[in-house]
């Protein structure tokens, strides 16, 4: 079995594929982005990759990304490090419901930002939302509001 499910009960909950909208806004809180998402969350059972997410993206002006983010699991944590994203994920350990996810990462190309992300899936497990928090040196440049359904548990099939 996947060593994530095995150790992050949280987050393999989160297994299968979501559609969402990504919101946007700027330090003063105005909506600067807005664009609709399927993200595709994986749990493989072999392979150099024990969990693989890969985000689908599209404006209302018809443009497309697509953004792939294998992981790694080290010391109880799913990590992160490619061209784009360094970071790590955890399981909210005081969540009694198991539903609180704790993301933090820094972005390659923008030095001196982090981005901490809370995600929180429903005890029903078909709705989640997320927050980002992102800093630039200290400062509060954006957050993103992301309200995502789950549209399909087998990832396989998306």
């Amino acid at each position: 079995m996947n060593p994530i499910k095995q150790a992050m009960p949280a987050l393999a909950r989160h297994e299968g594929v979501w559609e969402g909208v990504y919101r946007y806004l700027d330090a003063d809180g105005r909506l600067v982005d807005e664009h609709r998402s399927r993200l595709v969350c994986r749990f493989p059972d072999d392979g150099p990759y024990p969990y693989h997410q890969s985000n689908h993206y599209t404006w209302a002006d018809g443009r497309t990304e697509t953004r792939d983010y294998p992981a790694q699991f080290r010391d109880g944590r799913v990590v992160w490090d490619n061209a784009r994203i360094a970071g790590w994920a955890v399981e909210a350990g005081a969540d009694e419901q198991h539903g609180t996810l704790l993301l933090c990462w820094t972005r390659k190309d923008s030095p001196g930002s982090v981005i901490w992300e809370m995600v929180q899936i429903s005890t029903c497990g078909r709705y989640r939302s997320r927050v980002w928090q992102w800093l630039e040196d200290g400062r509060p440049k954006m957050r993103a509001l992301i309200d995502e359904e789950r549209v399909g548990m087998d990832w396989r099939e998306a």
